[in-house]
């Protein structure tokens, strides 16, 4: 045990998310004292599509996670895109890097099913305790523990370590705390969902509808940046939802479960998708993309996932992210507790936001400059009408989409993507 006077732990990790569930496996199966809060109890619910990717999948199968069919997991075979009256299928790409499957499964499940997994490797998980703030050194700022609230009573709690990593999601209260906001040139996103009973709960693809009009306000309809989902969950239910970007005008004013419930309304009656069918409340939550909360260290205070705005901005997809970067900085942070406290520490800790930069920047770069330009009307247009029909260019954009391709031994298609990914400025 390495803790220091005072100290409850070597890591606080401050959520029990993805992020947060993923960094403390790591921290604790490299033998760190790591103490996780989370504000709920599991099980729980989230806001979410509960469908992974291949590049999900692959930190699944890398957190040691049994991710066959008979664990409990839901397979699908890739993509099915829909607009204009055109559909096509899109197979997950066959790569060395990542799985030929994605995996649906019920968020409720999910998150526990990550935070036990964090506890048998070691890690300490207090549930039902809510983190208010960070607290920092008076004389240097460095934070050196977090201020909570406990319990069914709310006791007021101070849990201090050298070292704490934000992973409690788009709120980012912790990085709030101490003045690390978002930054408003970046995109956000905004997702519902609700369950459904429908016949349609056994699908080999996920299902993507590309087309959502707003027709709130009067005049023309208005084509938004955006998707509508249907994902099979499986059990006799299915996760339908929609997510939209900020970037086009006059998006902030949206109702967006009003604007699912006319999707829904017009979709064939037989899938079962209407309010007689539904299960449980239209929940809403915020996508915080391309790195839209920097910087990702500082003072002692690593940010991960939802927390530094890591959603991708080409697709919404927020899971694989979250637990990607908490590996990066359950990484970085156990090299720096190898070393002695102060600069050489330190120089281990900035490579943090580094290797994101290195990983995700030139990326989230082009995904940012697309989203903007998907929030105009006549390019979310030109592309549904011209693009969809032509299913060797879909197969191209869906690996730039879904961020899957080989970056050292991938076909022509894999190694443009590198290139245009590597030339574009770090995001």
């Amino acid at each position: 045990m390495r803790r220091g006077p005072g100290e409850d732990a070597e890591v606080i990790v401050v959520g029990a998310g993805p992020a947060g569930a993923t960094a403390a496996t790591y921290l604790a199966r490299a033998g760190v004292d790591v103490l996780v809060l989370e504000k709920s109890t599991f099980p729980r619910e989230k806001v979410c599509g509960d469908g992974l990717t291949p590049r999900g999948v692959k930190q699944l199968i890398d957190l040691g996670i049994d991710t066959r069919e008979e664990a409990g997991w839901l397979h699908n075979r890739g993509l099915r895109v829909i607009a204009g009256g055109v559909t096509v299928e899109l197979p997950w790409p066959e790569l060395a890097s990542f799985p030929p499957y994605g995996v649906v499964r019920p968020r409720q499940d999910f998150d526990e099913l990550l935070a036990r997994n964090a506890e048998s490797a070691g890690a300490r998980l207090l549930e039902d305790t809510t983190v208010t703030g960070a607290v920092t050194d008076e004389r240097t700022g460095r934070v050196v523990g977090v201020t909570a609230k406990t319990g069914p009573d709310r006791t007021p709690a101070t849990y201090r370590a050298p070292l704490v990593l934000g992973c409690d999601g788009v709120s980012a209260r912790l990085a709030l705390s101490v003045g690390l906001e978002k930054r408003d040139d970046r995109p956000m996103g905004v997702a519902v969902r609700r369950y459904y009973t429908s016949p349609r709960t056994h699908d080999d693809y996920l299902e993507s509808h590309l087309e959502l009009w707003d027709r709130s306000a009067p005049g023309e309809p208005r084509l938004l940046p955006g998707y509508g989902w249907i994902f099979g969950m499986g059990d006799g239910t299915v996760n339908v939802g929609l997510g939209s970007l900020n970037t086009a005008v006059g998006n902030s004013k949206i109702d967006y479960r009003a604007l699912l419930r006319s999707w829904l309304d017009g979709t064939p009656e037989e899938w079962g998708l209407r309010e007689a069918n539904a299960i449980g409340k239209v929940g809403g939550a915020a996508l915080p993309m391309g790195f839209n909360r920097t910087p990702h260290y500082r003072s002692g205070l690593l940010l991960v996932g939802d927390a530094g705005g890591m959603v991708n901005p080409f697709n919404g997809e927020g899971i694989a992210y979250a637990m990607e970067s908490a590996r990066l900085a359950a990484e970085c942070v156990v090299h720096a507790l190898a070393r002695n406290d102060g600069a050489s520490r330190e120089r281990a800790l900035a490579g943090y936001p580094s290797l994101l930069r290195q990983r995700f920047g030139g990326y989230y770069r082009l995904g940012n400059i697309f989203s903007r330009l998907i929030g105009q009307p006549v390019v979310m247009r030109t592309a549904t009408r011209y693009g969809l029909p032509m299913t060797p260019l879909m197969k191209v954009v869906l690996k730039l989409l879904a961020n899957l391709y080989d970056p050292r031994d991938g076909d022509l298609i894999d190694r443009a993507i590198t290139t245009a990914t590597r030339l574009a400025p770090s995001a």
